[in-house]
């Protein structure tokens, strides 16, 4: 089913489909088309699902069509909205409940049956979930990344990502990779946790981190002089913080990776620990070196 927003929005939606919870997923995608062999069989118990393309050049719109998803398709105008915005701005959901998954996660049985359980009941607004992370086809149980809990599930109409647009032509991506939801109203914790397959290779690593790092390098000054959001939960605020004084450090690359690999036991992950707490501290260096290179770019060229 390939659709354009504009003409989603005309059709009438339909009801609900017998024994599938009241839930609309967006499954943000470029390229995704063997992530989402994965993905999207592990979506069929939500009553509809939205995969959110950027013309990929792969199989990834006749995945999503043999999965049952409807395909609608992003161009981004270069500085914002990024994709996960655009779509809860442009989708018509025919439920009240959102639930955002990246090609690369999975949510299991257990996690797919709390949020049944769990929307059904009018005890919150949006509920953070954690994940469990997969790096080089081994779960990484340290290194700080034994809890990443992050905004997934929320009311749509509550809850939006932070408006950091990028400059036009920045290679940071088209999708938003650190921004947090910001939501207007109560928020719990799932207990179960969706599977995060975000690193099978050293490649994937490298590419994905090269763009995040083009991003950090352009909020750098907006980090160390905005106002952390209030609506962005507590946790997220306290971690804001904290970077505040971090970004302000001397030999980041190398706390960064005494951080991950002594203080937060990152060697208790083998050698998978070492390569991973090592590119971590990597990825520092390279948010520090491409604020220097844009500080010290010549005048209409950063």
């Amino acid at each position: 089913m390939l659709a354009t927003a504009d003409e989603r929005r005309h059709v009438k939606a339909p009801s609900v489909a017998t024994g599938k919870a009241p839930l609309s997923v967006i499954v943000p995608v470029r390229n995704e088309a063997e992530n989402l062999k994965r993905c999207l069989p592990a979506l069929a118990w939500a009553d509809e699902v939205f995969v959110v393309d950027s013309r990929s050049s792969d199989e990834t719109q006749s995945v999503a069509e043999e999965h049952g998803a409807t395909v609608v398709q992003f161009q981004f105008n270069g500085t914002y909205p990024k994709k996960k915005n655009w779509a809860l701005e442009e989708l018509p959901f025919r439920n009240e409940w959102v639930l955002i998954v990246d090609a690369d996660e999975v949510v299991v049985p257990e996690l797919a049956a709390e949020i049944a359980e769990r929307i059904a009941k009018d005890e919150a607004d949006g509920y953070l979930l954690n994940s469990k992370y997969f790096f080089l086809g081994r779960r990484v149980r340290h290194c700080g990344y034994s809890e990443a809990w992050n905004l997934r599930l929320f009311r749509h109409r509550l809850g939006r990502y932070e408006k950091m647009p990028v400059e036009p032509g920045a290679a940071t991506g088209d999708n938003e990779a650190h921004e947090h939801v910001e939501l207007e109203g109560r928020v719990l914790r799932l207990v179960h946790e969706l599977d995060h397959f975000a690193y099978p290779s050293i490649d994937v690593w490298v590419e994905k981190h090269n763009r995040y790092a083009t991003w950090e390098a352009q909020q750098y000054e907006r980090f160390l002089r905005d106002p952390i959001p209030t609506t962005i939960g507590r946790g997220k605020r306290c971690k804001r913080l904290l970077k505040k004084v971090y970004l302000r450090m001397p030999m980041r690359p190398v706390v960064r990776f005494l951080y991950s690999y002594v203080f937060r036991l990152g060697f208790l992950d083998g050698m998978a620990g070492l390569v991973f707490c090592s590119l971590l501290g990597f990825y520092d260096f390279l948010c520090w070196a491409k604020v220097y290179e844009r500080r010290n770019a010549p005048e209409g060229t950063s």
